[in-house]
């Protein structure tokens, strides 16, 4: 199976978790893809979504989902989203596509977070995937020279700008031991938006595409 197949299959598995009448998190990059791809063949059965990113909030509303505002929703039943890389913990680092910041948003307010995968994003540490963090521009050099300080090699990811305005620094060479710890502690610098990990609201379910089928973790 090509790994593309591997994230259709976690997609689909993930509509059991959507319960019927309440509003649904949808995230964002390949894998959420394939979700909301699915989700529209049960769109009647729903009241609506929030979505991560402009990206994804298009590619609902094509099809014909409709796409609510986080400020007019009391509450998100289950936020069904991907990951660059996930522990058995499930624990994660996200914010390739950059969207890291509305993804941790949503996941705070859904009552369950179901994050899909395909087996190859399972890792035993945390850290081979750069660990992207959402700055405010003016701060971008002075959180770059701290992460230097922690052994980390941060490169500027030029020419992206998130759908908040912000940059984003992908920091190389971390081994991510304690992910609640350095999560916590990469919150305090000033200037810092959102962290790449998600470690202190992890994913309550996470679902692997492998090639024997979706492994439930």
């Amino acid at each position: 199976m090509t790994q593309d197949e591997l994230k259709k299959m976690v997609a689909k598995a993930a509509l059991e978790y959507v319960e019927v009448g309440t509003i649904v998190g949808v995230g964002t990059g390949s894998t959420a893809n394939h979700f909301i791809d699915y989700l529209a063949g049960i769109k009647h059965k729903i009241d609506g979504t929030v979505a991560s990113s402009e990206a994804s909030a298009e590619r609902l509303r094509s099809h014909g989902i409709p796409v609510l505002d986080l400020n007019e929703v009391d509450d998100i039943s289950v936020y069904v989203d991907g990951a660059d890389e996930a522990t058995r913990h499930r624990h994660l680092i996200k914010g390739g596509g950059g969207a890291l910041t509305r993804e941790k948003i949503v996941a705070a307010v859904a009552r369950r977070f179901v994050c899909i995968a395909d087996e190859t994003k399972l890792v035993d540490v945390l850290g081979a995937f750069p660990l992207p963090l959402e700055v405010i521009p003016m701060a971008r050099s002075y959180i770059a020279r701290e992460m230097v300080k922690l052994g980390g090699r941060p490169q500027w990811r030029e020419g992206f700008v998130t759908d908040n305005g912000n940059h984003i620094l992908d920091v190389h060479n971390l081994q991510i031991t304690d992910p609640v710890a350095l999560e916590s502690e990469l919150n305090q610098y000033a200037g810092m938006v959102t962290v790449g990990i998600f470690a202190r609201r992890p994913a309550d379910v996470l679902l692997l595409g492998t090639r024997e089928g979706v492994k439930t973790i």
